[in-house]
């Protein structure tokens, strides 16, 4: 074998590591808020097929870690804006309104009823939850991401708040029903939202 046609198959060996590494990464950070906007996994699939796709085409510079985990963020945000934008979506979403989003639904992890609650919130409200609680973003972090004004992105937080209280905690009983008035985060205990 020539020695050009063995440097690039070795160079191709070294760009595939690197891409399945990079999918590993933030395969799941993608995924699940695609999933938190999309609410199927259809439609999900898309649009994590599509994050990865841009990257690959774009192949952006990187200043940091967390510059690259904001962008694949961004990206998955702005491809489900893209296809609720969609004419496509917008003539379908009446026919299937009253389907859309049940059928093989994708269960995630722990599934509890906590994350039907979440699941069940307007998607601005949903995607500040997950990017607060379970990405782990300020709420000035989720401004920039979102391109939002804070006071925004703290108005959205205290009303999906306030919802998620309602449903999970409707007799009014502060700290007698679903753990206490704590709502953990990701499965973790050292943040938690307080009602």
């Amino acid at each position: 074998m020539p020695q050009s046609v063995k440097e690039e198959c070795m160079k191709r060996d070294t760009e595939r590591k690197q891409i399945e590494a990079l999918i590993l990464k933030y395969e799941k950070t993608v995924y699940k808020l695609a999933y938190s906007y999309m609410k199927n996994k259809q439609d999900t699939d898309d649009i994590y097929q599509e994050v990865f796709l841009r990257f690959f085409r774009k192949k952006p510079e990187f200043e940091s870690e967390e510059h690259e985990k904001a962008w694949f963020i961004r990206t998955t945000i702005n491809c489900c804006k893209s296809y609720y934008l969609s004419g496509w979506v917008k003539r379908t979403m009446a026919f299937e309104e009253g389907t859309h989003g049940r059928e093989d639904s994708y269960e995630m992890g722990g599934q509890s009823d906590l994350f039907y609650a979440v699941m069940e919130l307007p998607v601005k409200y949903r995607t500040v939850i997950h990017l607060f609680y379970y990405e782990g973003y300020t709420v000035r972090e989720i401004a920039g991401l979102t391109g939002e004004k804070v006071t925004t992105i703290t108005t959205r937080l205290s009303r999906a708040r306030e919802q998620l209280r309602d449903v999970l905690e409707p007799s009014g009983a502060y700290g007698t029903h679903r753990g206490n008035g704590r709502l953990a985060a990701a499965g973790t205990s050292e943040k938690c939202m307080r009602f």
